[in-house]
């Protein structure tokens, strides 16, 4: 019977933690730095990953950049959310901006071939959060999501820059074989675009085009022009009550 190193489910959760509180605190930085790179090596040879010291050198040098990035998506969250009280706030208590971070963080050792580590980090913070974004997804600059939970973001997902997503929403594929894993699944939101709660966005060919609105609660399966309205129709009637009682 294999056996498989699912003991480093808690070393990984740890440090995803650090790193994300050292990218944030300069002397956290300073604690952390020695624990990072030893358990960053443990982990990937532990996962046969080969060069794993080139790598956490190439990435440890992506830090400054990925920090810059996550600097503009905490200013969108203070531009866009009226509940927000200082940028403090964002950085200390909004998941939707830890799971941005982690995604971020993990995103850049997957582009340099790291999988499974980023996957663990990913579902760590899913856990955490509600919020599930693949670390193969592209999201651009000053990236919003609003409350967060029960997001999904699939992993050859494309968002442009300053796109809102609020809770519930689905960046789905539509099922296919296995043998197409390596085609694009998922869909593409372009720039300056809004999709409210529990909106579903299925297919790799979809592409929702730049300045469009995206209603709550609509099931897309087909492009959307630029500056687009989609909303969902659905009727309700209020009627009054007489003395209590309703007509």
């Amino acid at each position: 019977m294999k056996s498989y190193n699912v003991c480093l489910k808690d070393t990984a959760k740890t440090f995803t933690k650090r790193l994300f509180y050292s990218l944030f605190d300069c002397e956290q930085e300073e604690v952390h730095e020695d624990y990072l790179e030893k358990t960053f090596l443990k982990i990937v040879s532990k996962l046969d990953i080969e060069n794993g010291s080139e790598i956490w050198s190439v990435f440890k040098k992506q830090l400054p950049d990925i920090r810059k990035k996550l600097d503009l998506d905490a200013i969108a969250f203070e531009r866009n959310d009226p509940a927000s009280h200082s940028l403090a706030e964002i950085y200390m208590a909004y998941p939707g901006f830890y799971a941005i971070s982690i995604y971020r963080l993990s995103h850049a050792l997957h582009k340099l071939g790291v999988y499974i580590l980023p996957r663990m980090m990913s579902e760590y913070v899913h856990g955490v959060t509600g919020v599930d974004i693949h670390p193969g997804a592209n999201i651009g600059e000053s990236f919003y999501i609003d409350h967060g939970t029960g997001i999904v973001i699939g992993e050859t997902s494309i968002i442009g820059k300053n796109v809102k997503i609020y809770q519930g929403v689905t960046l789905g594929g539509i099922s296919i074989s296995k043998s197409m894993a390596s085609t694009k699944r998922h869909p593409t939101i372009e720039d300056n675009v809004c999709i409210y709660a529990n909106a579903t966005i299925l297919g790799g060919d979809i592409v929702i085009g730049a300045g469009s609105t995206i209603g709550a609660n609509v099931w897309i399966t087909e492009s959307v022009p630029e500056n687009s309205l989609v909303t969902y129709q659905t009727e309700i009637k209020i009627r009054p009550k007489k003395n209590g009682i309703r007509e």
